[in-house]
Order: structure tokens, then sequence, then C-alpha cells
């Protein structure tokens, strides 16, 4: 009999020594997450890029804005401290009313690309001054106009809808040309 115990304690020792090492297994295995490194390491390389193309297309904007006011000596246009041309076709010199924050104006608008074909035509609008979404040459172009005057915005793609686009007809950097007339201001009340 003495050989049976002797194979129990031995069975019972071995049980005991898996169990052991299974729960060693177990809590050694698990290690925390290790931070992966990068695959490759590029410093810049994308955010040169990506200057760089945008200072090709910066450049060829003005080229073809340069071109169109050279073709076009009878118009006085003006650089506006923003960064687009414009020239007036109707110009009000009496009136020094001018949109201000909060104002409310409506106005009258046609769009076309550079190259002159019409994107939107004929399009009338309300707008609260600095309140409502408008793409930003459009926004400080109307700061300069006075009410019934009529101003033709050139806007390099930046200052219109830039890479975007407007998720409609307009596509991405796309400069545009805006004729613009501003009907009424109704100033906001204090």
């Amino acid at each position: 009999m003495k050989p049976l115990n002797w194979y129990r304690l031995k069975y019972k020792h071995m049980k005991n020594l898996l169990i052991l090492t299974i729960v060693l297994l177990l809590c050694f295995s698990c290690k925390p997450p290790e931070a992966r490194l990068p695959e490759s390491v590029q410093s810049g390389s994308f955010l040169k890029a990506s200057a760089e193309r945008n200072k090709k297309l910066n450049e060829l904007e003005q080229q073809q804005i340069e071109d169109i006011i050279k073709s076009n000596p009878d118009k006085d246009y003006i650089a506006s401290e923003s960064g687009f041309w414009y020239y007036y076709q109707t110009k009000i010199e009496s009136d020094t009313i001018q949109p201000q924050f909060g104002d409310v104006v409506h106005f009258t608008f046609d769009v076309s690309n550079i190259e002159g074909n019409e994107i939107y035509a004929n399009t009338d609008k309300t707008y609260i001054m600095d309140k409502e979404e408008l793409f930003t040459g459009l926004r400080e172009g109307l700061k300069l106009l006075k009410p019934t005057e009529t101003a033709t915005f050139i806007f390099p793609s930046q200052k219109a809808f830039g890479y975007y686009g407007d998720e409609g007809k307009i596509g991405t950097n796309v400069p545009l040309i805006c004729e613009v007339t501003l009907n009424t201001i109704t100033q906001k009340n204090d």
C-alpha cells in the first residue's frame, strides 16, 4: 500500500506544480502595451510639400489675375488689404454708410470662375454682417460697399472657397469673379 500513497502524493505535487506553472505563465505573459514607433520618420516632409504646392498654386492664380487686370485696362482695379482685387461699376460718393458688425445687408451677386464661366447668376441674399456663414472674400468685399454700389471682385481661391469648394458647383482651389450690388443696409439697433 505504501507505493499507492507515494503515487497519490506524487500526483498531488504534480497537480500543484502544474497549477503554479499556469498561474506564473498567466502573470508574466501579460505585459502592458508598448507604444509603436512610426514606420518612417520624415520630419516635416508633408508640410514642406504642401507649402510648396500652395506656393505654386498661389503663383498661378496671381498670374491669372494679373492677366485679367491687364486685359481690362479701362477698369480701375484696386488691390484690397485683404488680398483680392476689385473695381467699382457704380460708385456712390455722397453716402458714407457702410456695413458694420451686426448690420443686415441685402445684396445681389453673380459668381463666375476666372475664365468667365458663370456659376451662380443673379443670386439674392440677406446677410447679417459677420454673424452668418459667407466666404471670406465676399464678407470682406461687402464691407467696402455703400448702398446701391456695384463692384466686381476677383478673389483668389484662398479668399473664395479654398480647398473644399462649396460642395456644389465650385470645386477645389477655384479663384472667383463676383459682381456684387449692395441693395440696402439695415443698421443694428444698439
